[in-house]
């Protein structure tokens, strides 16, 4: 490395929960937070928590998101888990 040429920096990408993949389906099927929470028969609260990044997703609430998307719990689960590793990595 010559004295003029700066050291790259590892920029990781933008974090982003997996309540933003929520909010977008929820945008395509036309459903609001409060019904999705009646089909899967979880609280409005929890899922605003979880679009909001708050809390997690559990493997309960992968299958109740599963039920009502019809997108595989191990799907949900999975984003959550990229998030939550990420989210680590980015704080070390």
């Amino acid at each position: 490395m010559t004295t003029r040429e700066q050291p790259r920096i590892y920029q990781p990408p933008q974090l982003i929960p997996p309540g933003e993949t929520l909010v977008e389906w929820l945008e395509r099927e036309d459903m609001t937070q409060v019904e999705f929470a009646r089909r899967t028969r979880l609280t409005p609260k929890h899922i605003s928590q979880v679009v909001k990044g708050k809390v997690g997703i559990s493997p309960e609430v992968a299958l109740a998101f599963e039920r009502v998307t019809s997108l595989p719990a191990r799907y949900w689960a999975q984003l959550d888990a990229n998030y939550q590793a990420a989210e680590h990595h980015q704080a070390e």
